[in-house]
C-alpha cells in the first residue's frame, strides 16, 4: 500500500507515521513516503493510494498537486484515499468532502472519485513558523475567528479520529493473493 505524505511544517508527516502505525497492526503493511522526493508508480491495482496533503495559504502543497495530476492521467488508477491537513478541519462540520472548501475544490478541480476523503485538522504552532507565515497565519486566522497570539500551539488533530480512519483504510485493503 502506498502511504504518501506532502508537508511544510511536520503534521501530515506525524498523520501518515500514525495511520501507518495503525495500518500495520492490523496486518496492512504501510510505510509513509515523502511526496516530496518521489513520484511512486502504483503496484497492484487494487491496493489502495493514501495521500495525506497539507494545505498552504488556501492550496494544497504543489507536490499533492502534481501527484493527483499524475494520478488522475493513470490509465486504470488504483483505488484513492484523500486526506486534506488543514486548520479549517478544526470546526464542526468542515472536516468532510462535502463541508471542506480545500478537499472539495481538489476533487472537483482533478476530476477525483476518492473511495475515503476526510479533512484533518492540523497543529496550530506559532513558534515553529517563520515570521512572514506566523503574520499570514495570524491574519487568516482573525478573518477566520481563530487564536492569533503568537506564542500559541494548538494540537487540533484528533488523533482517535486518525486511528478510526486506519481502520477504514484497512477495510479496503485487499490482501495480495
Amino acid at each position: 500500500m502506498h502511504l504518501l505524505y506532502a508537508t511544510r511544517d511536520g503534521q501530515s508527516r506525524r498523520i501518515a507515521e500514525r495511520l501507518a502505525l495503525r495500518l500495520n497492526a492490523l496486518g496492512v503493511a504501510a510505510t509513509p513516503r515523502a511526496l516530496a522526493l518521489a513520484h511512486p508508480v502504483p503496484g497492484d491495482p487494487a491496493d489502495p493510494i493514501i495521500v495525506v496533503a497539507a494545505v498552504r495559504y488556501g492550496k494544497h502543497l504543489p507536490e499533492a498537486e502534481q501527484f493527483l495530476a499524475h494520478y488522475k492521467r493513470l490509465v486504470s488508477p488504483p483505488p484513492l484515499v484523500l486526506f486534506s491537513v488543514n486548520l479549517t478541519a478544526r470546526k464542526p462540520g468542515k472536516d468532510t468532502a462535502d463541508g471542506n472548501v480545500y478537499l472539495r475544490k481538489t476533487i472537483k478541480r482533478h476530476g477525483l472519485k476518492p473511495v475515503l476523503a476526510q479533512a484533518i485538522a492540523g497543529r496550530l504552532d506559532y513558534a515553529r513558523y517563520t515570521w512572514l507565515d506566523r503574520q499570514l497565519i495570524r491574519f487568516i486566522m482573525v478573518l477566520t475567528g481563530g487564536p492569533t497570539d503568537p506564542r500559541t500551539a494548538i494540537e487540533y488533530t484528533q488523533w482517535d479520529k486518525v486511528d478510526a480512519l486506519a481502520a477504514r483504510i484497512a477495510a479496503l485493503h485487499v490482501p495480495a493473493r
